[in-house]
């Protein structure tokens, strides 16, 4: 389920979800000797190598802004952009070699960046994705308290419950994240799942989606509905096949999910994000 090397994940900002298909189809059938991408799903939580925006689209620009693209996570525009920005463009729609001839590029200059900032000591800059807007200006009564304070909640405590048909990806991610001494469980029931999210402090669900006779969706919602598991954040494994049901995934209350197979960069930065370890 862990990988040390994997295709470079590209996240598509402002496009219509006919042509996000046509987008994902053409970077699967890449040249065999070049770079092989895959787009990520919305809700991924994955950080993107690399940004594939709709140029022609204000919101989508300034979304891209919020993502503060660099050199080691470039963006490359498609299609006419209204303003003079600092980032590759090419033509909508993309002649496909010529997009990936684009995006081979991008990724060499990546791993130039990488190269200095680990040089330096430094690793690649960390995006900030939050599920509601950051309120910048706090416009709460006086002696009302913060509304910051009031929506800020203690880190989780509990332990990261791990559903899968087998027991080497609890083994995987309890030796990576053994120093900080936190409690990596194991079943591949969805009854003894909910009996431990009942029964005991669980801060992270992570559910791998081609376990036998476990349905995601069905067990997730069970685990919210739980009173001691409110603050449970629930993380779907799945691969990159995988029919993900977008809407019934949110309506069960899944925080996300991370694409098979997961490089450890990925897994460790998800984990530390849902249990706000620093």
């Amino acid at each position: 389920m862990h990988c040390p090397s994997h295709p470079h994940a590209v996240r598509l900002i402002g496009f219509a979800p006919d042509d996000s298909a046509a987008l994902a189809a053409v970077l699967l059938n890449g040249p065999v000797s070049g770079p092989h991408f895959y787009c990520l799903l919305e809700d991924s939580l994955q950080e993107a190598d690399l940004y594939l925006v709709k140029a022609d689209e204000a919101a989508a620009l300034t979304l891209l802004a919020g993502l503060n693209p660099c050199e080691a996570t470039p963006a490359l525009l498609l299609g006419p952009a209204s303003a003079c920005l600092p980032f590759a463009r090419i033509d909508w729609p993309p002649e496909p070699a010529r997009l990936h001839l684009a995006l081979a590029e991008l990724v060499a200059r990546r791993a130039q960046a990488l190269a200095r900032l680990a040089a330096s000591g430094q690793g690649a800059p960390l995006v900030e994705r939050r599920r509601q807007p950051r309120l910048d200006i706090d416009l709460s009564e006086p002696h009302g308290g913060s509304a910051h304070a009031i929506r800020r909640r203690p880190p989780p405590g509990g332990a990261i419950l791990i559903v899968d048909k087998g027991g080497a990806f609890r083994d995987h991610v309890a030796k990576m994240i053994g120093a900080r001494r936190l409690p990596v469980e194991w079943t591949d029931s969805a009854g003894a799942a909910v009996a431990l999210c009942d029964e005991t402090p669980v801060s992270l669900l992570m559910i791998n989606t081609a376990t036998p006779q476990v349905d995601p969706y069905r067990l997730c919602a069970t685990v919210k509905q739980l009173p001691s598991a409110a603050r449970t954040a629930v993380v779907f494994l799945v691969a990159r096949n995988y029919p993900y049901d977008a809407a019934r995934a949110r309506a069960a209350g899944v925080r996300g999910l991370l694409d098979k197979p997961v490089a450890d960069r990925h897994l460790y930065s998800a984990i530390t994000k849902l249990m706000s370890l620093p």
